[in-house]
């Protein structure tokens, strides 16, 4: 018997074991897929990491080791080089590692911080075969950071998310020539910082409202087409384009890593595909909490760092049986703001709700309402979906609410 197990040794893991430590919980163990802890900062070389959290400009393993020397200094147990293979309704983990084969514990709380994975050339609608050439944006990002190899010379980029972004510039400082970022969607994905830092500052053009419709060789990619797309997403014949080239990297959206948490019967929300949560980020299985990408997809590891102290004060709290007034306030959205996290509040104290939105929107206003009365409303010059976006409800605010609806107007 475990008080806490936490799946996944990356930031959230990590942030959330030591924030669990510092609130009176000695007995944790953080179970870690890879070779080492930190997940995926390890192949992130480039800074921009700790601004928020730390007050400095840190790159992806300078960011990691902070926490992993915490962890070690503070003596958290925990396994690397570890496979977990199931999660259980009752808070039982199966796992396997090359020591031990397979073996089993229960744990009393359990704090998911499994991360997230790219989404692969499968699941897009791309005419042409399948040469070599091919990457997602993370894996070329692995072998040129880590590995020391390059994936090519002459470079097309499908989708502007942060990392696509992040290896535009990456590829272009190792020698390569990226030709376009095309992006399918009328903005960007990414960081506005990014879109400056890493495409402006190199002169590389995005192509919003493009795609890629064709890629072309049969060994090695050779060139890919692309077309600009309709207000449908359906490409223009007449706008078809052929661009010499002998890599594709795809940049085209993130999924958490929700395996064990379906298999647990975890309740999962359908448009951010990871848990739903309380303000606690507990899920919909008591004592089963959830942190980091493994939740939704993060801008910044130092917001997912933040979460992931709040999961692991919870888990101490479920631990030390500490009982709160419950209440139920579910969340909902009209369109316009696609989703929030957390989904519920079930705690009468202050809450503060991140959400994303669906488009790029100009001088808003965020309201807050149950039923016709105004709980609160914010202005915002601007809004877009590669920018997360925070409202603070003060715990006076939730007395007598019901349900919470989230709006957005455009003034």
């Amino acid at each position: 018997m475990k008080d806490l197990v936490i799946i996944g040794g990356g930031p959230a893991g990590m942030s959330a074991a030591i924030a669990a430590y510092e609130s009176g919980i000695r007995d944790i163990l953080i179970i870690e897929r890879d070779e080492k802890l930190g997940g995926i900062l390890q192949q992130c070389i480039h800074n921009g990491f700790g601004l928020h959290k730390f007050g400095e400009e840190l790159t992806g393993p300078e960011y990691a080791w902070k926490y992993e020397k915490k962890v070690k200094e503070l003596g958290i147990e925990y396994k690397c080089s570890t496979m977990v293979l199931d999660l259980s309704e009752d808070k039982v983990i199966t796992a396997t590692n090359a020591q031990e084969g397979i073996f089993q514990i229960q744990a009393k709380t359990v704090i998911l911080a499994m991360g997230c994975r790219e989404r692969a050339k499968g699941a897009l609608n791309i005419a042409g075969s399948r040469p070599a050439g091919i990457y997602s944006a993370g894996t070329a990002q692995k072998y040129v950071n880590m590995k020391g190899y390059m994936p090519g010379k002459n470079v097309v980029i499908l989708g502007s998310g942060d990392i696509g972004l992040i290896m535009a510039r990456r590829m272009t400082l190792e020698g390569a020539k990226v030709h376009a970022v095309c992006e399918l969607m009328p903005y960007s994905g990414g960081l506005a910082r990014n879109i400056e830092q890493c495409l402006n500052d190199f002169n590389i053009p995005l192509k919003l409202s493009h795609t890629v419709v064709e890629i072309h060789g049969k060994d090695r990619v050779e060139g890919v087409t692309i077309a600009q797309v309709d207000e449908n997403k359906k490409p223009i014949a007449t706008t078809r384009e052929y661009i010499p080239c002998d890599t594709l990297l795809l940049s085209v959206g993130l999924i958490p890593e929700n395996e064990l948490s379906k298999e647990a019967g975890v309740s999962l929300s359908p448009i951010t595909n990871g848990a739903t949560v309380d303000q606690d980020r507990q899920t919909s299985i008591p004592g089963v909490y959830a942190c980091g990408n493994v939740l939704h997809v993060h801008d910044l590891v130092d917001f997912v760092s933040e979460e992931a102290e709040i999961a692991g004060k919870a888990a101490a709290e479920f631990i030390h049986d500490e009982k709160a007034q419950t209440i139920h306030i579910p969340i909902r959205t009209d369109g316009k703001i696609r989703y929030t996290v957390p989904q519920v509040i079930t705690k009468q104290k202050d809450v503060t709700v991140y959400f994303r939105v669906s488009d790029v929107y100009k001088n808003v206003k965020i309201n807050v309402t149950c039923g016709d009365e105004l709980v609160l409303t914010k202005r915002r010059p601007k809004v877009a979906p590669g920018e997360m976006e925070s409202i603070v409800l003060k715990a006076d605010k939730l007395t007598d609410v019901s349900e919470l609806f989230f709006s957005l107007e455009v003034l």
